[in-house]
């Protein structure tokens, strides 16, 4: 099952994520089938390609929770 979730980049004690469609069987931080955007829990800045994330999200990709939060704030879904 496509999952839509965050992938961690960054140093230590300052993450930052990438929101990607990865298979829910993949580890956190595999190699993911699509980026579609990114969020920063520090700066609280966030950037996501709506068109991409509509696209996933009709092809039956779901979100995690925290993913769910996030794109409402962001006003996607």
């Amino acid at each position: 099952m496509l999952k839509l979730r965050l992938k961690r980049v960054g140093k230590k004690r300052s993450p930052s994520y990438r929101l990607v469609i990865m298979e829910n069987t993949f580890r956190r931080d595999g190699r993911p089938i699509d980026e579609v955007g990114y969020y920063s829990p520090i700066t609280k800045q966030f950037k996501f390609d709506a068109e991409k994330i509509q696209k996933w999200l009709t092809y039956g990709a779901r979100p995690t929770e925290t993913v769910l939060t996030l794109l409402k704030k962001a006003e996607i879904i």
